[in-house]
């Protein structure tokens, strides 16, 4: 099982591997007859938390109940962070094993992603109070799913209440951040502690807070009697403070606040876009106020004095020098020495657009490489041309200049293609520090230059927010370096990031292969693809997970593909057109195998599900009673061999061989366990030569 030289292995499958593995022998120390002992899982999987980082359902669907609630219940102790794919199709296992039950062990997160209509009455409240704890982002793809969540937390207050009070907005948590303007108004004060965990504002929300702290009933008081300590504890909602409510608060206030913000951004505990907003607004008010700061033509341009190292120093530098100040009491030779302590600072645009332009009279020739790394706030601002002045050889300068939030599409074409005409190379290090968003704004050209071993060996990277066009060159360039993966399981486990740019003969195979796609990763599929499956294409792909269709049915893409069905083709698949539904044009009206439809109203049984019935017609086993090639079916095997040995490895004939010229290495026991056929070869899916392109099916 060692891995292949080279090909990182995923830490998931190891979890999956010891834990098979040690409920294969049901008289080891820690196993019983019933399955595993938990408290041995939990003292395993506690120092070895970053593999439950690389939790994949295929592998886990083979866990028992006990296993199951004892993964889930350590990645809540130890506030493992999962992906909306992994999240969204784990929470389908563990309704399907009878685990939801045990929410208030779960991790908040996951209960984002629960089947509502199955949370009983009796536990409204509690299931709410933890759900709101979650990161409310993760339901990006699922936006029925989001306004059933608060569905159910109004539901639980007895309806939508004339005004929410300090307990109901305990209750309610982070789900404040999608409530209206009007009702935050109309909230009580302790509504700052739910915004302060909304990860942004809209504008009607960032003026329905002004309103509350203009009215003087928050523990801050009126604007007039803040004090430093107060402004400190509403957070990442200061920044949104009113350019009026600062003229109200007092000069040494306001001073002092300035000052512990510039701080904290300089420390870099406070996010640029935060800064800079806090700035403008804060300075708008003390231009509004000052009437004596200078203006451009009164014969005293730089009325401050001349900047030095020493005036960069104070976090009160924006206060004193403005942009004007700055553009006149700057020098280029202390612009030279002092250009990082001056971006230091959250310069507002104005201010910005002024240090660029002394950096081309400094420099006009191009920026120095040595001062490109300090530059990264300014990257926006910077042209296709402008950047081709700059000499790029190091992958630091890269990172540095891309690692920013700032630098868009043009600039991180230009900045790569520079570095490549200096002979440099698009490493899988380089990938993985610059992230996936950036392979959005290469050309194509640079991403087919990309070789696949690097491809391969950056592993899963985040492309959902590319255009559909590069999309489709990256999931060309996933081909490339995956297609000969040795079993469908482990090939879709390395694409499954790249299938937004899969032909329709691609999703159809993998259909056919019953991979159960999960709901994010359906919805991040090309629109115009998805326009061409069937109903049952679509049933058979999302397997297991075809329920949460009605989750997402809202998001554009699949909203799209429901209208393109006629009423008969939404009543196959368990769907209507009937506009009452609780949050869109579509609901669902029967039962899904598997699955329960969302309801408007809640579950009113206390039954809770016993221990998960057979889905196949057997009797259950558990795994501790049975040897590892009996207890998992030979798909499972497939990916826990080929997710080790990596994609690329040559099975044909039986026989594993590794990429290195001086390995080879035998499958485990397949002979043996009936993993090969008759001409030794291992058995996949049929596969049908895909139409229409270039790429022949994975290899056996």
């Amino acid at each position: 099982m060692g891995p292949r030289a080279g090909v990182p292995v995923n830490p998931g499958l190891i979890l999956f591997v010891w834990l098979t593995a040690h409920c294969s022998r049901p008289q080891a120390e820690g196993f019983s007859q019933g399955g595993l002992d938990a408290s041995r899982a939990d003292t395993w999987a506690s120092a070895n938390t970053s593999l439950l980082q690389g939790f994949w359902c295929q592998p886990a669907s083979q866990l028992s109940q006990d296993q199951l609630s004892a993964l889930i219940r350590r990645m809540a102790s130890q506030q493992v962070l999962l992906k909306a794919w992994q999240l969204s199709c784990l929470a389908n296992l563990a309704a399907r094993r009878g685990l939801q039950g045990d929410f208030a062990q779960h991790p908040p997160d996951l209960l984002l992603f629960y089947n509502l209509a199955q949370v009983r009455e009796a536990d409204c409240r509690a299931f709410t109070r933890r759900a709101a704890q979650g990161d409310m982002e993760l339901l990006a793809n699922l936006p029925d799913q989001r306004a059933a969540l608060q569905h159910l937390a109004l539901a639980c207050l007895g309806g939508p209440p004339t005004r929410l009070s300090a307990s109901d907005l305990l209750l309610l948590g982070v789900l404040v951040c999608d409530m209206d303007a009007s009702s935050i108004v109309a909230s009580d004060p302790h509504v700052l502690q739910n915004l302060q965990r909304c990860p942004r504002l809209t504008p009607a929300q960032q003026a329905a807070l002004n309103t509350l702290l203009a009215r003087g009933r928050t523990m801050l008081g009126p604007p007039s009697s803040w004090n430093l300590e107060g402004l400190q504890a509403l957070g990442p909602l200061a920044a949104y403070i009113s350019p009026s409510l600062w003229m109200q608060v007092q000069e040494a206030v306001g001073l002092a606040f300035f000052g512990s913000m510039v701080a904290t951004y300089r420390a870099g505990t406070l996010s640029q876009r935060d800064a800079r907003r806090f700035v403008t607004s804060f300075l708008e008010a003390k231009a509004k106020s000052w009437s004596s700061r200078p203006k451009r033509g009164t014969g005293r341009p730089c009325v401050r004095g001349n900047i030095t190292a020493a005036t960069l120093q104070d976090n009160l530098f924006l206060l004193h020098y403005d942009c004007l100040q700055l553009e006149s009491c700057l020098g280029s030779r202390v612009l030279r020495a002092n250009l990082d302590p001056l971006l230091q600072h959250p310069l507002p645009a104005e201010c910005q657009r002024v240090v660029k332009a002394k950096l081309a009279r400094v420099y006009p020739s191009g920026i120095p490489e040595e001062q490109l790394q300090l530059i990264t706030s300014l990257v926006y601002l910077y042209s296709f041309t402008e950047i081709g002045q700059w000499n790029i050889t190091s992958r630091n300068t890269v990172m540095a200049l891309l690692a920013s939030d700032v630098a868009l599409e043009n600039q991180t074409e230009a900045i790569l293609q520079k570095f490549l005409d200096h002979k440099g190379r698009v490493t899988s290090a380089l990938l993985v520090a610059i992230g996936g968003s950036r392979l959005c704004w290469m050309s194509p050209q640079q991403i087919q230059a990309i070789q696949p071993s690097e491809f391969r060996l950056a592993g899963a990277l985040d492309i959902s927010s590319c255009p559909q066009s590069r999309k489709n060159v990256l999931y060309t360039k996933a081909r490339e370096a995956f297609g000969s993966t040795g079993t469908t399981a482990a090939y879709y486990r390395f694409m499954r990031p790249y299938l937004g740019g899969a032909p329709v003969e691609e999703l159809q195979y993998l259909a056919q292969a019953n991979v159960s796609m999960d709901i994010h990763t359906f919805t991040n599929l090309n629109p115009q693809v998805l326009q061409n499956l069937s109903i049952d294409k679509v049933t058979t792909l999302l397997g297991q997970n075809v329920g949460d269709l009605q989750k997402a049915r809202s998001h554009p893409a699949i909203s799209s593909w429901l209208r393109s069905l006629n009423r008969s083709a939404l009543g196959e698949l368990g769907l209507d057109t009937d506009p009452s539904g609780p949050s869109g044009p579509t609901r669902l009206t029967t039962t899904i195998p598997n699955t329960i439809p969302w309801a408007p109203h809640l579950a009113t049984t206390s039954r809770r599900p016993g221990k998960e019935a057979p889905t196949s017609g057997s009797p259950p086993a558990h795994l501790g009673y049975l040897p590892l090639a009996v207890a998992l079916p030979s798909s499972l095997l497939w990916l826990l061999y080929w997710g080790t040995l990596g994609p690329g490895g040559d099975c044909s004939r039986g026989t594993c061989m590794m990429t290195s010229e001086h390995s080879a290495v035998p499958a485990p026991h397949a002979g043996k366990l009936g993993l090969v056929d008759g001409a030794g070869h291992l058995p996949r899916p049929p596969c049908k030569p895909r139409a229409h392109t270039t790429w022949p099916c994975p290899t056996s």
